[in-house]
């Protein structure tokens, strides 16, 4: 027990016999100072019995606090029955009827208390993990959910195994459908049992630790407790630590925590939690997709794709070395012009890529591939995959570090094969961890230089896949992520690349509003002056029937109105002579958007439309006007 709680029992207890001792030496109301003598004596013995075990402070501060103003109420009203001065001082110490019945019920609902914190906080008392409730304490009648909240945080710290796990779960659903709940869990502690539970536990009591803590993210308030707590370390061991349904929840945790505060990004990172959620992603994805393979560095730096298939092939030829280890999941920097290494032949001793690999592994703290890794079902697995990328996802909002650190671990060629060959959730969060990663490449020169350089595989396999979905134009989750994606690309195709912008501008043709904006906004990006290829773009944009599909948006496309106007602008600006916008009839729209004052007051295009306008009329006849 710590000493605050030590010294906040020593009141009470002095208290609660100097009541006693009191009661039993007065003169006057003997039968209700006996009563009250049996209760001050009770209760002080419960105190005292409360010294003695290891209390849960933050309802033991409640409850002492409480009993203190109880015994101090009863003492006062004693010492007024200790008279020896005749019937003169008793006339002007009057006592109200009620006040012994009041003062009972007050030690009463004290010794009630006492006798519940010494249950919740005293594991022989409830070996079953069972509280035995009888009701609420008097303590939390007027809010019963903190009730609730003491006897599971009670539960983390002295409940079995069992229990501890149940208690964590029934936290998690309290914070997951109240804000107000989950504050309060943090509030009374409950953070610190917690992670001791994901540490220390069984499999079902870590599972159920982790998504209670990942629920109690709900705010940046609230996260930043949890960093404060120590969770950066304890949820980056736990990515190592199998099984994965496990790792599953604790991937999402850390997604969560990164979602609700993307300050703690780099407080992640620093634990190399990118590498382990990498890892993760990479886990038998890149050898099922061998047309995508790199090139590997010497032995000394062997990348992730070349550590996969070194055991995916020992596998295949029944090496007994092969089940010893697995994907090296650390992100390696000098791996990318490096030569192929040959694999081991079976029954062969280790050659020098087994030893770096293990080596690799150790130091880095990777995750190993083991009978039981290999043996988990499809379902969980994918899971796993699906919430390592959400995290990505997550971890790589606005942060060109993180990113780096990503694609620097080959994880676009994971995602590019997962956009192809996985599911659900695991293409959906895949899409969006892309689709991030190319926003901060945008407005980042060196990123967008070596994540997404032409000539990089990984980055063709990137945008092979967002282009099929783009071209294939299924209004479903993907497809808004992976049009984004291309259009923060937009600066890195070379005047080769024709294939991007034709599969975008029919995404305009009657399709539904967030898909065409969303293609709009993409375009832009191809169409502005800050593209050194705009021109050939805004050709190909026109050679599309882009134009026609631009007047159209401009006149009646109530939520895009001033996006399409905007990519018409620079499509009039750049290609001003093209006979398509005069039979398009561009520059009736753009007379017409100059007239309307939502339009040529918007701040987008109130430099933008004049210089357009003023270009077309310079090129188109007069007839047209």
């Amino acid at each position: 027990m710590s000493e605050a709680v030590k010294s906040m029992l020593a009141k009470p207890i002095q208290l609660a016999d100097h009541v006693a001792k009191a009661a039993g030496a007065a003169l006057s109301y003997r039968a209700e100072c006996t009563e009250i003598k049996t209760k001050a004596e009770h209760l002080a013995s419960l105190l005292r019995q409360a010294a003695r075990s290891d209390l849960y402070e933050r309802p033991a501060a409640r409850v002492t606090e409480e009993t203190a103003q109880a015994l101090s109420k009863a003492l006062s009203l004693i010492s007024k029955c200790r008279d020896h001065n005749g019937i003169l001082r008793r006339l002007f110490n009057i006592i109200p009827a009620g006040s012994f019945p009041r003062v009972v019920d007050q030690l009463d609902n004290s010794i009630q208390n006492v006798s519940w914190l010494i249950r919740i906080s005293s594991p022989d008392n409830d070996p079953d993990g069972e509280s035995d409730l009888h009701g609420l304490p008097n303590i939390a009648q007027n809010e019963p959910i903190l009730f609730l909240i003491w006897d599971h945080i009670a539960k983390l710290h002295t409940g079995s195994p069992e229990a501890r796990a149940d208690s964590a779960s029934n936290l998690a659903s309290m914070a997951r459908d109240n804000d107000h709940f989950a504050r309060k869990i943090i509030e009374e502690d409950g953070v610190a049992p917690l992670l001791r539970l994901l540490k220390e536990s069984r499999d079902e009591g870590r599972e159920a630790a982790a998504r209670a803590l990942g629920y109690l993210a709900r705010d940046k308030e609230s996260v930043a407790r949890l960093v404060q707590a120590g969770i950066c370390s304890v949820l980056a061991k736990s990515l190592k630590e199998p099984p994965m349904k496990v790792q599953a929840v604790v991937a999402w945790a850390i997604g969560e925590l990164c979602a609700k505060n993307p300050d703690f990004q780099d407080s992640f990172a620093e634990n190399h939690v990118v590498r382990l959620l990498v890892g993760h992603v990479a886990f038998e994805t890149i050898q099922e997709h061998s047309k995508y393979s790199i090139p590997t560095a010497p032995a000394k730096a062997m990348s992730l794709h070349s550590v996969v298939l070194a055991h995916t092939k020992s596998v295949r030829l029944g090496s007994s070395d092969a089940q010893n280890f697995g994907p090296n999941i650390n992100s390696n920097k000098n791996n990318n012009n490096g030569t192929g290494n040959e694999l081991p032949k079976p029954n062969a001793p280790k050659t020098h890529i087994h030893s770096v690999v293990q080596s690799a592994m150790v130091t880095n703290g990777s995750v190993g591939v083991t009978r039981g890794r290999l043996s988990e079902d499809a379902e969980t697995k994918a899971q796993l995959k699906a919430m390592a990328a959400y995290a990505l996802w997550c971890l790589a909002k606005d942060n060109v570090n993180i990113c780096k650190s990503i694609t620097e671990s080959r994880a676009l060629l994971c995602f590019a094969t997962l956009l192809e060959k996985g599911t659900g959730e695991v293409r959906k969060y895949s899409a969006l961890a892309v689709m991030e990663i190319a926003r901060v490449a945008e407005h980042n020169l060196a990123l967008r230089q070596s994540a997404f350089k032409p000539s990089s595989p990984a980055a063709k396999a990137v945008v092979e896949q967002l282009l099929r979905i783009v071209q294939i134009g299924v209004y479903d989750e993907l497809l808004l992520p992976c049009i984004t994606s291309l259009g923060c690309l937009a600066r890195t195709f070379q005047a080769s690349e024709t294939r991007i912008v034709g599969p975008l501008v029919q995404l305009l043709d009657e399709r539904e509003p967030p898909v065409a904006k969303e293609a709009v906004i993409a375009l832009t990006k191809f169409a502005c002056t800050e593209n050194h290829l705009h021109v050939t773009h805004c050709k190909t944009i026109i050679e599309g029937g882009g134009a026609r599909h631009l007047v159209q948006l401009v006149y009646l496309g109530d939520q895009i109105q001033i996006e399409a106007l905007v990519l018409l602008c620079y499509v009039a600006l750049h290609v001003p002579d093209s006979e398509e916008l005069e039979q398009a009839g561009v520059l009736a729209v753009l007379l017409w958007a100059s007239k309307q004052a939502h339009m040529a007051q918007d701040v987008k295009v109130e430099n933008l439309l004049p210089e357009a306008k003023a270009r077309v009329e310079l090129f188109q006849s007069r007839g047209t006007r």
